[in-house]
């Protein structure tokens, strides 16, 4: 299956994108891994044909919003990110009446109907410097609460209001599980993704995006290192730094889960699940990506 992948992928100059997490196979026929900030950055940057995104859907919107002229594949129309579907054009119409002086900041984890209608874009790994650099000091975020939360503790000055939005694997993650690992690697660092609640902190070594924690995990000299997001990351750290042991502590995200060799050999051979946007939308949703591109 995965020389058939790879075959494909020189037969129709396409490039494979794969997320942090995605299993081991799925890394291994891709181009590029990486966050959803790293990820945006090489769609913009391929001159391949066509683009397969092994992650869910608002990614593959986003490098086909930046790549307009581009094929972008979806191996799974089942990849979906159930936070990105929390907000809605009515509820995001409402709270721009509510609050018509602020700027409207959305998480990379939106649909494009919601980027086209805010004014910044950001993900986990810049959220905190974008939102420093805007210069409103009321800025309105959306959709996840809890990285909503990570910006305004580390910038007490503006004033965040968060949509009450969430990503559910980080959301209910178990305090009791976190508590365990502690006990049982005394010595580990554990390593905390910003769409947890504020009261996991207490936990965490540090608080990083995907991409942050590939960079700690390389430069730290400890053998066991406990991963406070999604059960994939775990794997995908192991696979690039084999000699240290990587613990998870969370569960597995079903969406990512719905990636599979089979899904990327069957959307690529197939042209299948191409990502389709209207041009007046994709215009609009690509400034505040944009803008992300440049000031993040």
């Amino acid at each position: 299956m995965k020389n058939l992948i790879q075959d494909l992928k020189q037969q129709k100059n396409a490039i494979i994108l794969a997320h942090n997490y995605q299993p081991i196979d799925v890394l291994e026929v891709a181009d590029f891994m990486g966050d959803s900030f790293e990820l945006a950055k090489k769609a913009q940057e391929t001159d391949a044909d066509i683009i397969v995104f092994a992650g869910v859907s608002f990614m593959a919107e986003s490098a086909k919003i930046l790549n307009p002229n581009k094929k972008v594949l979806l191996p799974s129309l089942k990849a979906t990110c159930p936070m990105a579907g929390m907000v809605n054009k009515e509820k995001l119409s409402k709270l721009k009446e509510q609050y018509p002086n602020a700027s409207f900041v959305c998480y990379i984890n939106t649909l494009a109907e919601t980027k086209a209608m805010c004014d910044y874009c950001v993900t986990s790994s810049n959220a905190v410097k974008i939102c420093n650099k805007i210069e409103s000091k009321e800025i309105v975020f959306l959709p996840d609460r809890n990285l909503a939360a990570h910006v305004q503790e580390k910038l007490p000055q503006r004033t965040i209001i968060p949509f009450n939005g969430y990503c559910y694997i980080h959301q209910y993650a178990d305090k009791k599980v976190f508590e365990n690992a502690k006990q049982k690697y005394p010595d580990a660092p554990l390593l905390l993704h910003p769409e947890t609640p504020l009261a996991l902190y207490e936990y965490a070594d540090e608080v990083l995006s995907t991409g942050g924690m590939v960079e700690y995990a390389q430069k730290s000299n400890a053998n066991v290192i406990l991963i406070g997001t999604e059960e994939k990351m775990a794997e995908r750290l192991k696979y690039e730094f084999p000699e240290k042991e990587f613990i998870p502590l969370l569960k597995r995200c079903s969406g990512m889960g719905e990636i599979s060799l089979e899904s990327i050999y069957e959307s690529l051979k197939n042209e299948q699940h191409e990502i389709s946007l209207i041009s007046e939308l994709m215009n609009q949703a690509k400034i505040p990506l944009e803008r992300m591109m440049k000031m993040g």
